[in-house]
């Protein structure tokens, strides 16, 4: 079953009950957007749990309708096809990466958002299956078997996965200055989604009726820091295993290659930071040029070439930031492969 699993961040979209507490970040809202919320989730909870019961295909919307007390019309008005019943938070993931990977984002590395992402969707899962007393995690299971033997939410999960690579790669690029169609941030976006296929792989194979959800969390979450690993410290660590490399002059070569390759990545970021300012620039110094006689556009100039100044000296402290974290990564990389080849 695992082999053909659907690889997208699918299992944090179930939400199978309501909860009447308002969310903290909701304190604002109104007493119309609430009801809409309420309506909205206890329409998609009854849905996902009579699709788990019966079948995605051997549920209508009819039948759904009738559940939750409403018309098939206003269910439309929420959903606007099947599969969104089911796959039903793309919005909200949305929001959480641009909060994560834009500009206003801490200091952190993609992967470390990655994961912190990953572990609030696992802790808000494991409180629900607490919440409702059960005793193991294998109704998450059905759930993800669900979307996995249904072709129709395997292909509409697919296209969301896709679109929220899409919004990864624009955030990263946006906060690196950079083309968000260059090799770097879209490689980079399918190796972070790449996590949440893994999480959702995860939950498969340890969302049974063996495990229980202190053990389910504990497990989970170790083998996503795991893949977390090996995408921070590149392929090279992974294909000395395979090729059965034991040595430490091979081991110091491995790690030399890994270095220069970093290296050669932050030369390329740093031209593609370069070339893409010098494009906005140009494009803004073209649209400025038109209305170079009204009032006030001498001063503008001015500022514009203050602020390309002082994100040049933006790019400067980030590269040299990049160059102190690179060389302690290294450091750290090395150290590992000296450990492992002593365990050896």
């Amino acid at each position: 079953m695992e082999e053909d699993l659907v690889d997208g961040p699918g299992v944090g979209e179930w939400r199978p009950s309501v909860s009447d507490e308002a969310d903290p970040g909701l304190v604002d809202e109104g007493l119309r957007e609430r009801k809409k919320r309420l309506t909205r989730s206890m329409i998609s909870g009854t849905a996902t749990m009579m699709f788990v019961q019966r079948g995605f295909d051997n549920v209508k919307i009819t039948e759904i309708a009738a559940a939750c007390g409403v018309s098939e019309k206003t269910i439309y008005n929420y959903f606007p096809t099947k599969e969104s019943l089911v796959l039903d938070r793309e919005d909200e993931i949305t929001e959480s990466i641009e909060r994560s990977f834009g500009p206003g984002a801490e200091r952190t590395s993609p992967v470390e958002a990655t994961k912190a992402m990953i572990a609030e969707q696992v802790r808000q899962l494991v409180a629900y299956v607490r919440g409702a007393n059960m005793s193991d995690m294998s109704p998450i299971r059905a759930f993800t078997e669900m979307v996995n033997d249904t072709p129709s939410l395997r292909a509409a999960q697919f296209d969301m996965t896709e679109r929220l690579a899409q919004v990864v790669a624009r955030a990263m690029a946006t906060r690196a200055g950079v083309d968000p169609e260059d090799p770097e941030p879209q490689i980079a976006a399918d190796a972070l989604l790449g996590l949440w296929r893994f999480y959702y792989r995860a939950t498969v194979k340890y969302g049974n009726a063996d495990t229980s959800p202190d053990q389910f969390e504990k497990l989970v979450l170790s083998e996503v820091e795991r893949a977390g690993r090996l995408i921070d410290t590149g392929l090279w660590s992974f294909a000395m295993t395979v090729q059965g490399t034991d040595s430490r002059d091979q081991l110091r070569v491995a790690a030399d290659a890994s270095n220069e390759a970093r290296k050669q990545v932050i030369r390329a970021l740093k031209e593609a930071k370069a070339a893409w300012l010098q494009v906005t620039t140009d494009v803004s110094f073209q649209s400025k040029e038109k209305h170079a006689s009204t009032p006030g556009y001498r001063a503008s100039a001015r500022r514009n070439v203050q602020d390309i100044r002082d994100q040049s000296q933006q790019l400067k402290r980030e590269v040299h930031q990049a160059k102190q974290e690179l060389r302690e990564e290294i450091r750290q990389q090395v150290k590992e492969a000296k450990r492992a080849a002593k365990d050896r």
